[in-house]
């Protein structure tokens, strides 16, 4: 019989909030406590947990907030609590999600006391400062983050692509670990027609949804322009542009998009429910790690559109389950879109095959592989156990950047 592992998780982010990395995690350890493993949350304390002192499978640490992305934090660094956690009860394993201070915190804890270390790379952050005004931290910021999952023993990466371009900046010993969906809870037998009259549409008109957070990162220029092509392109098709999400761009672009409906934030069954009764997905972002709402948007079976990288790449095949578009090739990306509506049998196939694609990527694998991973890291080459475990003072003095916890999508 397999050993169950103690397992720490370290995270700036978890559920109940809502983000593509709090997900993620969440997945991951339900996951792994159903395989009978002992897992520990290392987190920020969130508004839900006011009066809660955590407990031995969670350990709550200071969180400030994330400028420009409210409702999210970053944790300050707890390298006292984590020593005295784990000289007292020491983790077999641990894994790291995010690289601020607290991750930092847990990456030199770990490194002190012998204990593997395990990093998840979940977010371009270094992409995403140029389009919040500190594009020249970006090479600082990269230059930090390859020198801190270069101190792990493993790097966990979501996307082929992303490991390419990780490899090519010099980060070391990446590995893949995909992501999954429930295929169950995103459903196009949820379709409902209530819901789309509410959106001033009928059974032969045309939704073509987008499900994301609503900031500058995610491009969304391209996904108005996109759906105005669109609209051109085929006069004879009633088309409706659907928002789902919300975020500091909401306000511009609901005064640019008047004719679009903007449904807000939504959770669970209801956001099921908003996938299902589209027809069309147009997912424009180009600074995506993954980018999980592919996947729920083919398991919902639309015909989804998007550039050929991260999660559509590794999940749809172009004229088969989806479109794609060469990355930044804005024409391309529009006419991919507009091939789905030349013909209703192009739709139509495209619509059936994601469903059936997305039925078999199911989380279960997902978790099986990263279990398989944190075992790997206890078995480690003895160089490598060697290089792992140098003295935490190396830490101290190599950083080449102030540590900033990383925005998650």
């Amino acid at each position: 019989m397999t050993t169950a592992l103690h397992i720490a998780l370290i995270g700036e982010t978890f559920p109940p909030e809502v983000n593509g990395v709090a997900n993620t995690l969440g997945r991951l350890c339900a996951g792994l406590r159903e395989r009978g493993h002992r897992l520990q949350v290392v987190r920020p304390r969130q508004s839900a947990d006011r009066g809660r002192h955590g407990d031995e499978q969670l350990l709550l640490t200071r969180g400030w907030p994330l400028p420009g992305y409210p409702g999210l934090q970053w944790g300050q660094s707890a390298t006292g609590k984590l020593l005295h956690r784990w000289q007292r009860e020491r983790p077999d394993v641990i894994y790291i999600a995010t690289e601020g201070p607290l991750g930092l915190s847990a990456l030199r804890c770990a490194r002190r006391l012998g204990i593997p270390a395990v990093s998840g790379f979940h977010t371009n952050f270094q992409q995403y400062s140029g389009h919040y005004g500190f594009g020249l931290l970006s090479r600082l910021l990269t230059r930090y983050l390859r020198w801190f999952h270069n101190h792990s023993r493993l790097t966990l990466v979501p996307s082929a692509s992303q490991r390419m371009e990780l490899t090519r900046r010099g980060f070391e010993r990446l590995e893949l670990l995909s992501r999954g969906v429930d295929s169950q809870l995103f459903h196009p037998a949820r379709r409902s027609a209530t819901l789309r009259a509410g959106w001033g549409v009928g059974d032969d008109d045309l939704v073509v949804l987008h499900v994301g957070r609503l900031a500058p990162e995610k491009n969304l220029g391209l996904l108005g322009s996109s759906f105005r092509s669109l609209q051109a392109a085929h006069p004879q098709r009633r088309l409706k542009l659907v928002v789902v999400g919300d975020g500091p761009l909401r306000a511009s672009l609901q005064l640019q998009w008047p004719e679009a409906h903007f449904c807000g934030m939504q959770l669970g069954e209801a956001l099921a429910t908003h996938y299902a009764s589209g027809d069309l997905f147009l997912f424009p972002s180009l600074s995506e790690t993954f980018g999980n709402v592919v996947l729920e948007a083919l398991a919902s079976g639309l015909g989804v559109v998007a550039y050929d990288q991260a999660a559509a790449a590794q999940h749809i095949r172009h004229g088969h389950n989806g479109a794609l578009a060469e990355p930044g090739d804005e024409r391309g990306f529009a006419e991919a879109a507009s091939w789905l509506l030349e013909d209703e049998e192009n739709l139509r196939r495209v619509r059936l095959n994601a469903r059936r694609h997305a039925s078999h990527q199911g989380w279960d694998a997902i978790v099986g592989q990263f279990e398989a991973y944190l075992r790997g890291a206890l078995q480690a080459p003895p160089e490598q156990r060697a290089a792992a475990s140098a003295p935490a003072e190396s830490l101290r003095h190599q950083p080449p950047a102030v540590p900033v916890a990383r925005s998650r999508r």
